[in-house]
Order: structure tokens, then C-alpha cells, then sequence
């Protein structure tokens, strides 16, 4: 796990996928980036292929697991990034939500969709059946997920991306999830913490005060 900046606002970022010098990482790569534009926002990258989350059932116990959920418990906002496989998203996409604990620490999350394919329509059914298995474990899905068609021609081997349309596309995936955070998350937050302080002090004036006193 990698985590940049100690913000208010906190946004976890899961790399859906273990494959070495995968196109995944390189679309994640300007989501982060763009994230990284906001001072006040920390974001943290989960990436599996440095973890060893057991299989459900397998570890009910796991450190792995506990600190995936913690993690994402803390988180503000998440960010699931897949490609496509066999026309749905990545084992290791489903396996991080697995590890996620029932009920999901997810529940209640606002989440931000991302997927690549190699194909020309894109990764359209990995980002539906995504969406409805994270629908169904209470995140709030946003609207607008992008898919990355024709993949492996979108980067070089830099990880930069040749195509100015699809970058805006891509860094779309941040700045929504950043501007639903901000209207919606933050104001909620906000009014929760004043909750908890109580009722604001009322105050009198020293001459009305001494009457109150008095009676």
C-alpha cells in the first residue's frame, strides 16, 4: 500500500489486477495523479500483488485482511480500478471485496469506477457486473465510469498516455469522485462532528444574565 498526503479528505485506490506491467496501473497512474493536484486529499494505492489476502474462509484472522479493512474503513472514498477478463472484472478485484468483511466496511462508500479492455468496445461489462456487486454490498456507486478500449494502444511504455481525449476521460474518474466528496461527504461529516460537540453555548448579555441568575 502506498499513501500520499495527510488531507482531510482520504481516497483509497484499488489496483484491480497483480499482472506485471499491466495497463491497469498505468490508467490508475493518472487518477492518482490528478487526485495528487488537491492539497487538502490524501490518497492511498492498494495493490494486491504486494499482499497476501487469503482466499474467503480460508484465513478469518488474516493482518492482510484486517489492515485492507481498516484501510478502507478510514477511507472517504474508493476507487476501483479492473480490467477486463473472459467479459467481467479481475478474480483480484473480487478478491479484495471478499477481504472487505460482511458487512462491507465498503457500505455507505461513495465509489468511483474504472476499467480497461484490449477490445474496441471497452471494458463495458466488467465496470456493470462491478458496479453490481459494490451496489449490492451498499457502496454508493457513481454515476460514470470510463472504460479504456483498445488498451494497449492508449500508453506507450513510459505509461504515457497518446490520446488527449482519453486522459481527460481517465482523470474524469478523480475529479468526480472528488466533486461528490466535496457537496456531499464533507458537509455530512461536518455536521455529525457539531452533532457530537452539542448545542452551541447561548449566550446573554451580562444584565440579562443577572436577572436569570436572580430568578
Amino acid at each position: 500500500m502506498n499513501d500520499q498526503g495527510n488531507g482531510g479528505i482520504r481516497i483509497v485506490a484499488v489496483l484491480g489486477t497483480a499482472r506485471p506491467g499491466n495497463f491497469t496501473a498505468k490508467a490508475l497512474a493518472l487518477v492518482i495523479d490528478e487526485i495528487k493536484k488537491h492539497r487538502d486529499i490524501a490518497v492511498q494505492v492498494i495493490d494486491p500483488s504486494t499482499m497476501e489476502l487469503p482466499f474467503p474462509g480460508a484465513d478469518e484472522d488474516s493482518a492482510q485482511t484486517r489492515m485492507l479493512q481498516e484501510t478502507v474503513a478510514e477511507a472517504t472514498g474508493v476507487i476501483f480500478s479492473t480490467p477486463e477478463y473472459h467479459g467481467s472484472y479481475s478474480s483480484v478485484a473480487k478478491l479484495v471485496i471478499e477481504n472487505l468483511g460482511f458487512p462491507s466496511v465498503l457500505a455507505g462508500k461513495p465509489v468511483a469506477l474504472l476499467g480497461v479492455a484490449a477490445g474496441q468496445i471497452g471494458a463495458i461489462k466488467a465496470l456493470e457486473h462491478l458496479r453490481s456487486v459494490l451496489s449490492h454490498i451498499g457502496a454508493i456507486v457513481l454515476p460514470g465510469p470510463v472504460s479504456v478500449a483498445g488498451v494497449q494502444s492508449v500508453f506507450d511504455d513510459e505509461g504515457r498516455c497518446l490520446d488527449d481525449q482519453i486522459e481527460k476521460r481517465i482523470r474524469s474518474v478523480a475529479t468526480n469522485l472528488i466533486d461528490y466528496t466535496r457537496r456531499n461527504i464533507c458537509p455530512r461529516v461536518a455536521l455529525e462532528a457539531m452533532t457530537r460537540r452539542g448545542p452551541p453555548v447561548r449566550w446573554v448579555p451580562p444584565e440579562r444574565e443577572a436577572t436569570e441568575t436572580s430568578e
